[in-house]
């Protein structure tokens, strides 16, 4: 298999990095990670209505573009490079392709076009107090009621759930589990904005009370269709923690060229060359990895895509953690100062690296596919 982009997505990639040079640079990184939203809205409507990012991978019929998951590996990528702050993960990744891929056409139809317009902000709302993201952590409860069901429970780290204006909560029911549509202003809906160690990326506690939702597809059959979606997610978000790490290498090396130390640039010294050595074999085993799984989940085998997702997940999160790490190793004290960007993508990386489950969970789930 030949993991390259065409001449297109490389030109794709071109021009969604001249956007987020603009409109994502250091300072306004730093801007937005201090607000308690966490995005500049008038840049998320010009992602929709000029660039046409959220809805790239939308299929035309629901108001989208219809590409595929290689142009948005690639934009997932120039994301992580300038650490976007923006809901694009939670709604691109999580919301949207859980919605493509439950089974129910209405709902496809009725919440998929204002997702890709840029008009709604969506999440999904899986994990609780533990901060699992498999099928056992799921305890909220849902509960028939005259006109559909209710809501009554707490999610915990729901990526912006704060701001999002559409709430896809998973939840158990009597069949199982299940998946709810919850407009955020509904009866009942609180939410909380729940501080990180990574602010470039916000998190919220959601709770509800008597909440009513709307089910999506069968009861008690949701789970392989969100465990498939978040197969994708996670692929994705390897993507996006290829763009950091190699962010953080280039940082290294320009530092390496120009540090001075007795006389000579810290670059010449072999402690430091080995270093960015291993740095780039990492993120170079890591690209491989992600870029694999992008191929895989554009396929038809869910299997496959499922054992892909883990593998670039799993390799790529720790290869971004010692990736920023070795970076501000390169830079030496002011690589620890709070001036310096490094501390930026060392906190991403470590975020990164708990989302959609630790490497732990992934190298045992990968495990169990393989029969090991």
């Amino acid at each position: 298999m030949e993991l390259t982009f065409s001449e297109e997505q490389e030109e794709l990639r071109t021009v969604v990095r001249s956007f987020l040079t603009r409109h994502s640079s250091e300072a306004e990184v730093r801007r937005l990670a201090a607000t308690e939203d966490g995005y500049d809205p008038k840049v998320w409507g010009r992602m929709a209505t000029e660039m046409g990012l959220q809805g790239l991978a939308i299929p035309e019929e629901y108001g989208g573009s219809g590409f595929g998951y290689r142009e948005l590996g690639v934009v997932f990528e120039e994301m992580g490079r300038s650490l976007l702050c923006a809901p694009y993960f939670a709604t691109v990744a999580l919301a949207a392709e859980t919605l493509l891929r439950v089974a129910d056409e209405d709902a496809r139809r009725d919440l998929l076009p204002g997702i890709a317009d840029g008009s709604t902000v969506a999440t999904l709302a899986l994990t609780e107090e533990d901060g699992r993201w498999d099928r056992e952590g799921i305890r909220l409860a849902a509960a028939p009621a005259v006109d559909g069901w209710t809501l009554t429970g707490t999610k915990s780290y729901v990526p912006d759930g704060h701001t999002a204006d559409l709430l896809l909560v998973v939840a158990t029911t009597p069949g199982g589990v299940s998946l709810f549509a919850v407009d955020a202003d509904a009866h009942g809906v609180s939410r909380t904005h729940q501080p990180a160690v990574d602010e470039t990326r916000k998190q919220a506690r959601v709770e509800f009370t008597d909440t009513p939702a709307r089910l999506l597809g069968d009861e008690g059959q949701a789970w392989p269709g969100i465990e498939r979606g978040l197969a994708t997610a996670a692929v994705l978000l390897a993507a996006e923690q290829v763009g950091g790490a190699s962010v953080a290498l280039e940082a290294a090396v320009d530092y390496a060229k120009i540090r001075q130390q007795y006389g000579r640039v810290i670059g010449s010294y072999q402690g430091i060359k080995h270093k960015c050595a291993d740095m780039l074999v990492e993120i170079e085993s890591a690209r491989s990895a992600a870029y694999g799984g992008l191929w895989a989940v554009a396929g038809d085998d869910d299997g496959e895509a499922a054992l892909a997702a883990s593998l670039a997940k799993a390799f790529c999160s720790q290869a971004f953690t010692r990736v920023a790490g070795d970076n501000i190793q390169v830079h030496g004290g002011i690589g620890f100062t709070w001036e310096h960007p490094a501390h930026l993508y060392f906190k991403r990386a470590k975020s990164s690296e708990v989302l959609l489950g630790p490497a732990s969970y992934h190298r045992e789930a990968l495990a169990s596919r393989l029969g090991l």
